[in-house]
Protein backbone atom coordinates (compact mmCIF):
# COMPACT_ATOMS: atom_id res chain seq x y z
CA UNK A 1 0.00 0.00 0.00
CA UNK A 2 1.37 3.44 -1.12
CA UNK A 3 0.44 6.23 1.42
CA UNK A 4 3.55 8.47 2.12
CA UNK A 5 2.36 12.38 1.61
CA UNK A 6 3.63 14.02 -1.20
CA UNK A 7 4.10 17.30 -0.11
CA UNK A 8 7.72 17.10 1.46
CA UNK A 9 8.18 15.63 -2.50
CA UNK A 10 6.82 18.66 -4.04
CA UNK A 11 7.87 18.23 -7.62
CA UNK A 12 9.84 20.61 -9.03
CA UNK A 13 9.68 22.21 -12.17
CA UNK A 14 11.51 25.20 -14.02
CA UNK A 15 9.19 28.10 -13.39
CA UNK A 16 8.84 29.31 -17.05
CA UNK A 17 6.87 25.73 -17.43
CA UNK A 18 4.46 26.33 -14.54
CA UNK A 19 4.36 26.15 -11.09
CA UNK A 20 3.27 23.68 -8.23
CA UNK A 21 1.50 24.18 -5.29
CA UNK A 22 0.38 21.57 -2.54
CA UNK A 23 -2.64 19.92 -1.76
CA UNK A 24 -3.13 17.72 1.61
CA UNK A 25 -2.46 14.60 -0.02
CA UNK A 26 -0.69 15.67 -3.35
CA UNK A 27 0.00 18.52 -5.64
CA UNK A 28 -1.73 20.84 -8.39
CA UNK A 29 0.59 21.73 -11.53
CA UNK A 30 -0.74 25.69 -13.17
CA UNK A 31 0.88 25.23 -16.71
CA UNK A 32 -0.07 26.36 -20.36
CA UNK A 33 -0.57 22.72 -22.20
CA UNK A 34 1.10 21.90 -25.21
CA UNK A 35 3.12 18.92 -25.92
CA UNK A 36 6.25 19.96 -23.90
CA UNK A 37 4.83 21.34 -20.89
CA UNK A 38 2.99 17.56 -21.17
CA UNK A 39 6.33 15.38 -21.02
CA UNK A 40 7.05 17.43 -17.86
CA UNK A 41 3.70 16.77 -16.40
CA UNK A 42 3.76 13.11 -17.09
CA UNK A 43 7.61 12.98 -15.73
CA UNK A 44 6.58 15.22 -12.53
CA UNK A 45 3.92 12.70 -11.91
CA UNK A 46 5.52 9.65 -12.51
CA UNK A 47 8.26 11.32 -9.69
CA UNK A 48 6.12 12.41 -7.02
CA UNK A 49 3.87 8.71 -7.24
CA UNK A 50 7.19 6.67 -7.06
CA UNK A 51 8.32 9.06 -4.09
CA UNK A 52 5.32 8.23 -2.60
CA UNK A 53 5.63 4.29 -3.28
CA UNK A 54 3.20 3.97 -5.82
CA UNK A 55 3.88 0.76 -8.28
CA UNK A 56 4.93 1.20 -12.00
CA UNK A 57 1.81 0.60 -13.27
CA UNK A 58 -0.04 2.69 -11.04
CA UNK A 59 2.24 5.72 -12.41
CA UNK A 60 1.93 4.12 -16.05
CA UNK A 61 -1.91 4.67 -15.66
CA UNK A 62 -1.70 7.82 -14.12
CA UNK A 63 0.43 8.92 -16.37
CA UNK A 64 -1.95 7.67 -20.13
CA UNK A 65 -4.94 9.19 -17.85
CA UNK A 66 -2.91 13.06 -17.57
CA UNK A 67 -1.79 12.24 -21.23
CA UNK A 68 -5.40 11.75 -22.25
CA UNK A 69 -7.50 14.57 -20.46
CA UNK A 70 -4.92 17.32 -21.36
CA UNK A 71 -4.79 16.16 -24.88
CA UNK A 72 -8.96 16.64 -24.74
CA UNK A 73 -8.18 20.14 -22.85
CA UNK A 74 -5.88 21.16 -25.90
CA UNK A 75 -7.96 19.67 -28.51
CA UNK A 76 -10.78 21.52 -26.99
CA UNK A 77 -9.07 25.14 -26.44
CA UNK A 78 -5.47 24.90 -28.56
CA UNK A 79 -2.06 24.78 -27.55
CA UNK A 80 -1.22 27.03 -24.67
CA UNK A 81 -4.42 26.27 -22.83
CA UNK A 82 -3.98 26.93 -18.94
CA UNK A 83 -4.56 23.79 -17.35
CA UNK A 84 -4.20 22.76 -13.52
CA UNK A 85 -3.46 18.93 -12.98
CA UNK A 86 -4.28 17.77 -9.22
CA UNK A 87 -3.01 14.70 -7.72
CA UNK A 88 -3.61 13.18 -4.78
CA UNK A 89 -2.47 9.76 -3.37
CA UNK A 90 -4.73 8.04 -1.05
CA UNK A 91 -4.11 4.20 0.24
CA UNK A 92 -6.58 2.58 -2.28
CA UNK A 93 -5.83 4.69 -5.12
CA UNK A 94 -4.85 8.23 -6.96
CA UNK A 95 -6.86 10.90 -7.64
CA UNK A 96 -6.66 13.26 -10.63
CA UNK A 97 -8.56 16.38 -11.80
CA UNK A 98 -7.89 18.00 -14.83
CA UNK A 99 -9.05 21.81 -14.88
CA UNK A 100 -9.94 23.72 -18.37
CA UNK A 101 -11.59 26.97 -19.18
CA UNK A 102 -14.30 24.84 -21.86
CA UNK A 103 -16.79 24.52 -19.38
CA UNK A 104 -19.11 24.03 -22.76
CA UNK A 105 -17.21 21.13 -24.60
CA UNK A 106 -17.56 18.15 -22.68
CA UNK A 107 -15.45 15.41 -23.23
CA UNK A 108 -17.37 12.24 -25.11
CA UNK A 109 -16.17 9.44 -25.89
CA UNK A 110 -16.06 8.40 -30.21
CA UNK A 111 -18.29 6.39 -31.41
CA UNK A 112 -15.87 3.37 -32.79
CA UNK A 113 -14.98 0.73 -30.93
CA UNK A 114 -11.35 -0.43 -28.68
CA UNK A 115 -10.58 -2.42 -31.36
CA UNK A 116 -11.62 -0.97 -34.55
CA UNK A 117 -8.52 -1.98 -36.67
CA UNK A 118 -8.98 1.20 -39.04
CA UNK A 119 -9.53 3.94 -36.36
CA UNK A 120 -6.66 5.93 -35.91
CA UNK A 121 -7.97 7.98 -32.91
CA UNK A 122 -10.45 8.40 -30.26
CA UNK A 123 -9.48 5.87 -27.82
CA UNK A 124 -8.36 7.84 -25.34
CA UNK A 125 -11.78 8.29 -23.07
CA UNK A 126 -12.45 5.10 -23.48
CA UNK A 127 -9.08 4.18 -22.17
CA UNK A 128 -9.42 6.38 -19.06
CA UNK A 129 -12.50 4.96 -18.29
CA UNK A 130 -10.72 1.17 -18.33
CA UNK A 131 -8.37 2.67 -15.86
CA UNK A 132 -10.53 5.49 -14.04
CA UNK A 133 -14.21 3.83 -13.79
CA UNK A 134 -16.43 6.62 -12.88
CA UNK A 135 -14.90 9.40 -14.60
CA UNK A 136 -17.14 12.44 -14.00
CA UNK A 137 -17.67 16.30 -15.30
CA UNK A 138 -17.75 19.01 -12.42
CA UNK A 139 -18.97 22.27 -13.64
CA UNK A 140 -16.56 25.13 -11.99
CA UNK A 141 -16.74 28.79 -11.90
CA UNK A 142 -14.29 29.07 -14.93
CA UNK A 143 -14.65 25.85 -16.68
CA UNK A 144 -14.96 22.96 -15.83
CA UNK A 145 -13.04 20.26 -14.15
CA UNK A 146 -12.43 16.03 -15.11
CA UNK A 147 -11.86 14.15 -11.98
CA UNK A 148 -11.18 10.61 -12.08
CA UNK A 149 -9.82 7.64 -9.52
CA UNK A 150 -7.34 5.28 -10.67
CA UNK A 151 -7.42 2.56 -8.48
CA UNK A 152 -3.88 1.31 -6.81
CA UNK A 153 -2.13 -1.49 -8.77
CA UNK A 154 -0.51 -4.57 -7.36
CA UNK A 155 3.47 -3.42 -6.88
CA UNK A 156 3.16 -0.54 -4.37
CA UNK A 157 5.38 -0.58 -1.46
CA UNK A 158 4.32 -0.48 1.93
CA UNK A 159 4.58 3.09 3.38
Amino acid sequence: MFVAPLTPNLPDIPASEGYVKPLPAGFSVYFNADADRLRIIRDVTTRALRAAGAGTETCENARLVISELIGNCVRACGDGVPVVVDIEVEPTGVWVRVHDPAGHRLPAPSPGTMDDPEAESGRGLALVDILAPGRRVVPTAVGKQVVCRLPRSPGGRAA
